[in-house]
């Protein structure tokens, strides 16, 4: 029996190979085309992604300034962001029904805050063109035939195409690796790229659960750094401004075995010497304060009670002590606390909605005006299959769509090109 026969096979039931096959189908009405899904559901990770809102993009209009959050692949990204970036994305999906918000901090939601709006969406496309998505077939080898590639599924079937797409998603699953490797690819090894920070404090011990809107984390004895939120779990930190951190530093820390130190200034947009200017201040505009109560023009949405509680105690300023009567040598001992407190980190712990994986398909194989193999003719690649990464935000999940969407139309005005004459009418359509 011959194996069933498409024009074009997303390996990879994510973001990235959804959008490479609708995108296909869109431009090539009447074409055969499948989505390969390992596991029994599909786009789990944009089910998950937001705490279960779905960060679809990030509200960055500028491509070369989006290109900044990619601490791998940035400057690659830069041509295929003109053509299809987070305007174009928002637009895509606003045409389809699915009422997007832009936050304060520019991430963008759907409406409803569920990311289920946002598969019901993509669903709804694969529908509409005819896209068949395949579960439980998960690819073993990717070979070529005469003229087509033909892919061995884990249940003894064979499946052939003329085009194909790798949006495996990280290399932290290898199956990009194995199969883009064994076809000559060049392969960066796989690293951690977004996770939380292990942290065994007594500062920090009891506090799980606090929130500090705005914190700078530093790498000591580097110049990286990041600022945002920070949240304090039971293990250690998280929160963008941890996860942004680990992005930039994957590399260097998975070399380190994760184990280095931070420091973190406390009052982020604060800079070090007002803070410390306003330690001061305090002896004369809250004399008879006490200094476990808190720091006039620190409060609100600044540093939580319970930790500048913790802080005064860690430094060895008594409960009892007010403004009036804070030694030079304490309040200096509390500044360098809020401002450089150093911290050790001792393991990492991959941030359940934003596993990322820095590594992959190295990007000098790769064509990014079409997302095709250099090495492998028809073989396309999206997503995290390849040595990119982005910090969080939206912004992975814009490189998906990116690079799928780039990939399924280059592929169908390929395959156009090689049975429909140049007559300038085909390639129209939904996509």
């Amino acid at each position: 029996m011959l194996p069933p026969e498409y024009d074009f096979v997303a390996v990879g039931g994510g973001a990235a190979g959804f959008f490479g096959a609708i995108a296909f189908a869109a431009r090539a009405p009447g074409a055969r085309v499948a989505i390969l899904e390992k596991t029994s559901t599909v786009l789990g990770k944009v089910k998950i992604s937001g705490g279960g809102r779905c960060n679809v993009t990030h509200a960055c209009f500028d491509a070369k300034r989006l290109t900044s959050h990619y601490p791998r692949g940035g400057r690659n990204l830069i041509g295929p962001f003109h053509r299809f970036g987070p305007r174009e994305t928002m637009d895509w999906f606003e045409e389809r029904g699915v009422a997007l918000k832009t936050e304060n901090d520019g991430r963008v939601f759907p409406v409803t805050d569920d990311s289920q709006t946002v598969i019901d969406c993509l669903l709804s496309a694969t529908r509409r063109h005819g896209v068949e998505v395949r579960h439980h077939s998960e690819v073993e080898v990717l070979r070529q035939g005469e003229g087509r590639w033909l892919l061995d599924l884990g249940d003894g079937t064979t499946v052939s195409s003329r085009r194909v797409l790798l949006a495996t998603g990280g290399t932290r699953n290898n199956a990009g690796v194995r199969l883009a490797g064994r076809l000559g690819h060049e392969m960066v090894p796989a690293a951690p790229s977004l996770f939380t920070f292990k942290i065994p404090d007594r500062r920090l011990e009891g506090l799980s659960g606090i929130a500090v809107e705005n914190v700078v984390v530093s790498l000591e004895g580097s110049k990286l750094r990041s600022e945002g939120p920070c949240l304090i779990t039971h293990w250690g930190l998280s929160g963008p401004a941890v996860l942004k951190l680990s992005a930039r530093c994957a590399r260097e820390l998975a070399e380190r075995d994760y184990r280095f130190d931070i420091r973190i200034h406390w009052g982020g947009a604060i800079p070090p010497e007002k803070l410390e200017t306003m330690l001061v201040e305090a002896r004369e505009c809250a004399p008879k304060r006490l200094v476990r109560n808190g720091l006039p023009g620190l409060s609100g949405p600044g540093l939580p009670a319970r930790l500048w509680q913790r802080l005064v105690e860690v430094v060895g300023i008594p409960a009892e002590v007010t403004w009036s009567n804070l030694t030079r040598e304490a309040r200096q001992r509390l500044a360098a606390e809020l401002t450089a407190g150093r911290f050790q980190v001792r393991g990492q712990s991959l941030n359940k909605d934003e596993f990322v994986t820095a590594g992959g398909v190295a990007l000098k194989e790769i064509d990014f005006k079409t997302m095709e193999s250099r090495r492998c003719p028809g073989l396309y690649f999206a997503g995290e299959v390849m040595d990119i990464d982005g910090v969080t935000g939206g912004f992975n999940f814009q490189s998906a769509w990116t690079t799928g969407w780039i990939a399924g139309e280059s592929a169908a005005a390929v395959e156009a090109s090689a049975v429909v004459p140049s007559t300038g009418a085909a390639g129209e359509g939904d996509s």
